[in-house]
């Protein structure tokens, strides 16, 4: 079971290390994805594979929340022009949405592996 209250405060930590890793770019938001997917995995416990799935949700919740946003905003703009624009935006939001969800999770993989290390160091 999906300890949620672990993958939001692995999320806000790697927010809040992302945003000073912004000083030293690449490597600070590679740091912050490690160590949100560490903090993740650390307060689920329950093993390598709870921690790697609370660190890959953890890691990933951004990514789907700013893709979420982005296809939202791109249906949302075609309504502009008209029923018509609305439906192929609607369309294309989702492409974008179904994108950023794909490439979020395959870029949270850092966050799993230490989600894992972490749970293993809780027990």
């Amino acid at each position: 079971m999906t300890d949620w209250r672990a993958v939001f405060i692995g999320f806000v930590a790697m927010t809040v290390v992302g945003i000073f890793g912004l000083v030293v770019p690449g490597i600070g938001q590679l740091a912050a994805g490690l160590f949100g997917g560490f903090v993740a995995g650390y307060i689920a416990g329950g093993g390598l594979g709870s921690g790697f799935w609370h660190g890959l949700l953890a890691g990933a919740l951004g990514g789907i929340i700013g893709g979420l946003l982005i296809g939202v905003a791109v249906g949302l703009a075609g309504l502009a022009l008209g029923p018509l624009g609305g439906a192929i935006s609607g369309a294309a939001g989702l492409g974008i949405f179904m994108f950023a969800v794909t490439i979020s999770l395959l870029m949270a993989l850092e966050s799993a592996i230490a989600g894992a290390v972490g749970a293993a160091l809780s027990a």
